[in-house]
């Protein structure tokens, strides 16, 4: 039998009340299971750093040797106060800002999925898939200076990255550029090149592995059959396309940047507590869900991090 709009509604509406807890906030079960799908689901957050943040506010403290601690000894004698190594100590402060977006679930969606289980499940998905390319786009394109009203909110992974600038001029990602990207990072951050990344645009991926695919031997005729698969490597460190990574700068429009860093060096910040509030339109057949979340993210050590502009995204 069909079931009433009004009935549909109402059994979904339940079904949508047992996620949350008090004030809507999601059940500490449910926003653990988000929090993680979310993670999955985002491009670049599946690389860095996520902290659940306790409060709006939370400051991730640094600590760090960046000079040598090792003196000349002698047994049964304590090094001198001059020889005696500090660590350096600071603070990076993840400032949760807020975001709400919204979802309208027809009733033709609810029909197959209306025990609570199957559409709490629905729900869940729908909004981590969503809000994950959501959160990636701000995270990598956030500018204050943007006209885009949701990109303006917060500075992101390029805006950030200004200590250690390398222009490409206008290439598609030569050698001699991704030389001189490994090269201007600091070399107290040189020691372990795979662990870091180099993010960049899907096309500027293209553009490389088209040029290895010129190459003669094995690992150029692979390429050129079978694509770079996501090993593309310069020097042992990968390279890594981000779906929501920028293709339109530059003068003629048609360049990129590229970050080269650790990715557990990029901290991202999401408040625990995920908002979820439901409205029903009888008439219109739709079911309303409004979630609310609190994010932030900073690089730990903006000092290891190198941007290379103007990288050409066709050849």
């Amino acid at each position: 039998p069909v079931i009433p709009n009004k009935t549909l509604l109402q059994k979904a509406d339940h079904a949508l009340s047992e996620l949350t807890t008090d004030g809507g906030a999601l059940m500490e079960a449910q926003a653990k299971k988000f929090l993680i799908k979310l993670i999955k689901q985002g491009k670049l957050m599946q690389w860095a750093t996520v902290t659940p943040m306790s409060s709006f506010k939370q400051e991730v403290n640094k600590i760090g040797l960046l000079s040598r601690i090792m003196r000349p000894g002698q047994p049964g004698v304590a090094l001198g106060l001059a020889d005696r190594s500090k660590p350096t100590l600071s603070r990076v402060e993840l400032d949760a800002k807020l975001y709400k977006g919204e979802i309208r679930l027809p009733k033709e969606s609810l029909e197959d999925n209306i025990e609570g289980d199957a559409l709490q499940s629905l729900i869940m998905d729908l909004m981590s898939e969503r809000i994950a390319a959501d959160l990636d786009e701000l995270f990598i394109n956030g500018d204050t200076a943007s006209a885009d009203p949701y990109l303006a909110t917060l500075d992101g992974l390029l805006k950030q990255a200004t200590s250690h600038v390398v222009a490409a001029g206008g290439t598609v990602l030569p050698k001699n550029v991704l030389k001189a990207t490994l090269k201007a990072l600091p070399i107290q951050y040189q020691r372990d090149k795979s662990k870091m990344r180099m993010f960049t645009s899907p096309n500027t991926e293209t553009e490389f592995a088209d040029a290895v695919s010129d190459r003669t031997g094995g690992y150029g005729d692979k390429v050129f059959m079978d694509g770079a698969d996501g090993d593309l490597r310069y020097q042992k460190v990968p390279l890594t396309p981000l779906p929501m990574w920028p293709e339109n700068l530059g003068g003629g429009q048609d360049e990129t940047n590229l970050i080269y860093t650790d990715p557990k060096n990029i901290n991202v910040g999401v408040w625990r507590k995920v908002q979820v509030e439901t409205d029903i339109d009888i008439a219109a057949g739709v079911i309303l869900i409004v979630v609310s979340m609190r994010v932030d993210m900073k690089y730990i050590e903006e000092d290891a991090v190198v941007k290379t502009t103007g990288v050409k995204v066709n050849a």
